[in-house]
């Protein structure tokens, strides 16, 4: 999707030839005459950058700027200016103006700029991130959930928030769990305070006991020191048992009792520990399942499911695919020191269809590849080879190829391989419709021979494939993934 690109400046050329410019590299650039008018256009959201001149009549840039950044902090502006005064440039720099370049500027040098925006955009969102995530302020409206199951999600964690409710998170591996517990601690009276997340599967069995309720010096071999546990770790906070079903039985009913207590018994101690911890459990099992087959407590059931809240699957909040993907765009931009603007409407539509069984865990990894692979300013098919089937072409030197063989030598026999080619184009051997007895082989066999001659035949441009097969290139990029068949070596130099 193109960006959003707001002009602020008094002179209709320029608007024109700016507006040019960038419709040119694919932006989507919008007009305002004056500040005013600006800040209305802004008032609206949907803008990605301002380009801002410096000298209009009425509300001149700078008010105009210190204006947009008293409202949208974050907003990215560019200063334009036609005199390239020292003094001025400096005074918008330090309002919060990210570049700024002299009228006229060359197309090139718009680019850069522009570039160069995003870039800050990617980086103080992350910082933000991650200041939120460290201090236990990263809340529901950070999250993306406008899809109708996710926002009964945020409705049902922002009423728990209020009270001090056990909490029983259940979904899908990789639905994002824990970043709801997270989001009904900042909306809770303990937000700031202690948030402390616990693997009940990746401990292992003989250590549970003192990892979730601690050890005193000397209480078993190798306790050399006295240790806290995670209940005294997030003393006066939130305690996240995640995957709380891999907990073993003999300590379901020690955890049972911290929570009817609100105590806790390390390992060697004396006396129990009082604890103020508010639990939210999570799981990606049945456990009324398991409370029926005997591997989990009745008893510790009924304590940890007052307040049940199910997570959806990415496949039910489809409609949230393309926010998650820019979400995660900007994230690795910013971890990578990419520029990656955005994909295309191409590949938005192929991840909203496909099947994420790991979800919103498996569409972040599938991203971070693609930005790492990704050469241009748009995330393509290319970029998403497991889904799409379709290997990334990677900008690298050619190797050397062999001179050309002379017209007077002697020709070479032929050889009869399927990778023998003819003037650039693969032998023309037509495809086998029968087998060795001479009976017809498999209707399935016989189209997966064919389209690979034909991408061979093609030298793997796809479009040209599915033009002499009569198919779609959707219905081929399906076909390619099926038969596991092979395209990049096939892909012609330059």
């Amino acid at each position: 999707m193109a960006k959003t690109i707001l002009i602020v400046d008094d002179d209709p050329t320029q608007r024109r030839l700016m507006q040019a410019v960038l419709e040119k590299q694919g932006h989507h650039p919008e007009m305002a005459e004056s500040g005013e008018a600006g800040l209305e256009r802004i008032r609206r959201g949907g803008i990605d950058v301002v380009l801002l001149d410096m000298v209009m009549p009425g509300m001149d840039g700078q008010e105009t700027l210190e204006a947009i950044k008293a409202r949208e902090p974050d907003l990215p502006v560019i200063v334009l200016t036609a005199h390239g005064g020292i003094e001025t440039v400096v005074k918008a720099m330090r309002a919060g103006a990210v570049d700024f370049f002299v009228k006229p500027a060359s197309p090139e040098r718009i680019a850069v700029s522009i570039r160069n925006a995003f870039k800050v955009k990617d980086l103080t969102g992350e910082v933000t991130r991650l200041k939120r995530t460290q201090s236990g302020q990263l809340g529901f409206k950070d999250m993306i959930a406008s899809a109708p199951a996710m926002r009964q999600v945020v409705r049902l964690g922002e009423r728990a928030a209020k009270s001090n409710i056990p909490i029983l998170v259940t979904g899908e591996s990789g639905v994002g769990k824990e970043l709801v517990a997270r989001s009904i601690m900042a909306a809770s009276d303990r937000a700031g305070r202690p948030f402390v997340a616990v693997n009940c599967g990746a401990i292992p069995e003989n250590l549970v006991e003192s990892t979730l309720f601690g050890h005193e010096k000397g209480a078993f071999t190798g306790a050399v020191a006295k240790h806290m546990g995670k209940f005294q770790e997030a003393d006066g906070g939130t305690l996240f048992l995640d995957e709380i079903g891999e907990l073993p039985l003999d300590m379901q009913v020690k955890l049972l009792r911290a929570l009817q207590e609100g105590e806790v018994d390390p390992v060697g101690g004396k006396k129990p520990v009082k604890v103020d911890v508010r639990i939210i459990s999570a799981t990606n099992r049945d456990l009324a399942e398991q409370v029926k087959c005997g591997a989990f407590r009745e008893d510790l059931f009924y304590r940890l499911n007052v307040f049940p809240i199910e997570v959806p699957s990415l496949s039910e909040r489809a409609d949230d695919i393309p926010a998650l993907v820019r979400h995660f765009i900007a994230r690795f931009n910013a971890q990578e020191g990419k520029t990656v603007l955005d994909a295309t409407s191409e590949t938005m539509d192929m991840l909203a269809r496909h099947h994420w069984k790991g979800n919103v865990r498996q569409l972040e990894n599938a991203v971070f590849r693609a930005v790492v692979l990704c050469d241009g300013d748009y995330l393509t098919p290319e970029d998403f080879p497991q889904i799409s089937g379709l290997n990334p072409t990677l900008r690298q030197a050619e190797p050397e190829r062999p001179a050309p063989v002379a017209e007077t030598a002697a020709p070479a026999e032929p050889v009869e391989e399927a990778g023998s080619e003819t003037n650039g184009h693969a032998s023309a051997f037509p495809v086998d419709i029968t087998d060795a007895g001479g009976h017809l082989r498999p209707l399935e066999s016989i189209e997966r021979d064919l389209i690979a001659f034909a991408i061979e035949t093609y030298s793997g441009r796809m479009a040209e494939v599915a033009r002499r097969l009569g198919l779609g290139r959707s219905t081929l990029y399906r076909k390619v993934r099926e038969y596991d068949l092979e395209v990049d070596n096939f892909r012609e130099a330059g």
